[in-house]
């Protein structure tokens, strides 16, 4: 999963409604690119390098999870779409101007991107605004804050502070202290709870598959591992949710987790023999009685051949034998589950025509599914 950058841009607009066009591009930067984190000032300065109407000047730092090559994509589709004309050569009157100042300390020198931005130490309608939300940020290349090189650029131009307040979108609120996102193999739980918990500053509970000595071996021969290896799974999940969970009372923490200990259960029940099935699901029962419960359980449905593409796609050899029928056992044995629930909220999402890693605005879909009143 790609983890959450910081990248500062500027935003100006002289033409046609102004103060519209900055808060419609800072509202297409939230759907496209990230979270909107800060917001500048708006100054009004004049037209800076030719003649023409006032410049609406703001700055604003993103947490993206894109690169910087497609953030610079993103801005120039936000900006055709808010009516700039692209490819003019020279400095124009326009509607929307979007430009990367800063993404993290990152030095890009390309041809039609160059990171920090060249002209920034120069342009006092960046400094400006970007001061007021960056005024300690040390220029990589520069070697001086923010504050600094405003201070030393002692600008003579009529550069004004407005009463203008630009807003940013965020996400919904959270009234959970406990979130399962479950699914079955491959159906990509853990990267969105990854993702989720990333950008609600939240505890993040992801099982421990790895810890587990039995499960590369149970793949290749299951008869003869799988009551060691789900034993060895039902012990790691239950010790685990015992300590994240519960101190859930005590701190009032949100916490995600990508798995719920019933899972066991469903697992169980596809590859265990019955006599074993019949002694696991008596530990298991001792085991789940007490456990803290979700506020909400949510399980993420993906038909089965996208299931096999995304588990050929991750490359775990130990995976790569897992077959369709195997999948569609577990898929059943959640639904009969969630069929039979009634201590806690649950929800299905089909994700089969979502793609949330790369595409935001449908991530954006699966936290408004989830936190929907």
């Amino acid at each position: 999963m790609n983890t959450l950058k910081s990248v500062y841009i500027a935003l100006g607009s002289n033409q046609g409604q102004r103060q519209q066009f900055l808060q419609e591009a800072i509202d297409e930067i939230f759907y496209t690119i990230g979270q909107v984190e800060k917001l500048s000032d708006v100054y009004e300065t004049p037209a800076w390098g030719f003649n023409g109407g006032k410049f609406l000047n703001a700055c604003i730092l993103v947490k993206t999870r894109l690169t910087s090559n497609k953030v610079l994509e993103n801005l120039q589709s936000i900006e055709k779409k808010l009516g700039r004309i692209q490819n003019q050569k020279g400095y124009q009157n326009r509607s929307i101007d979007l430009d990367i100042l800063f993404y993290e300390n990152h030095k890009v020198d390309e041809v039609n991107l160059k990171i920090p931005h060249p002209e920034l130490s120069k342009r006092d309608f960046v400094l400006y605004p970007l001061a007021d939300i960056a005024s300690q940020n040390m220029h990589p290349v520069l070697g001086e804050t923010i504050l600094d090189l405003k201070e030393k650029l002692n600008s003579k131009t009529d550069i004004s502070k407005t009463e203008i307040k630009l807003n940013s979108k965020t996400y919904p609120k959270s009234k959970m202290n406990y979130l399962c996102i479950e699914g079955n193999i491959g159906a990509g739980k853990t990267t969105f709870a990854e993702m989720l918990a990333e950008d609600y500053h939240a505890k993040l509970i992801l099982e421990r598959f790895k810890d587990n000595p039995f499960l590369p071996q149970f793949y290749k021969d299951p008869k003869r591992y799988a009551f060691p290896t789900e034993m060895a799974f039902l012990a790691d999940r239950h010790q685990q949710l015992v300590d994240d969970i519960s101190q859930l009372d005590l701190f009032a923490d949100f916490s995600v987790a990508d798995y719920d200990l019933y899972k066991s259960l469903i697992f169980a029940r596809v590859t265990l023999q019955e006599t074993e099935f019949e002694l696991y699901k008596k530990v298991f029962k001792i085991m789940y009685r007490d456990m803290p419960k979700p506020d909400l359980y949510v399980y993420f449905y993906q038909n089965t051949n996208q299931l096999l593409q995304n588990i050929k796609k991750r490359g775990r050899d130990y995976e790569q034998n897992i077959n369709a029928q195997y999948l569609d056992k577990i898929n059943q044995g959640y639904l009969n589950f969630i069929k039979n629930e009634n201590r806690f909220k649950t929800k299905i999402i089909d994700l089969s025509n979502l793609d949330f890693v790369n595409n935001r605005n449908d991530y954006l879909k699966l936290i408004d599914q989830i936190f929907e009143s």
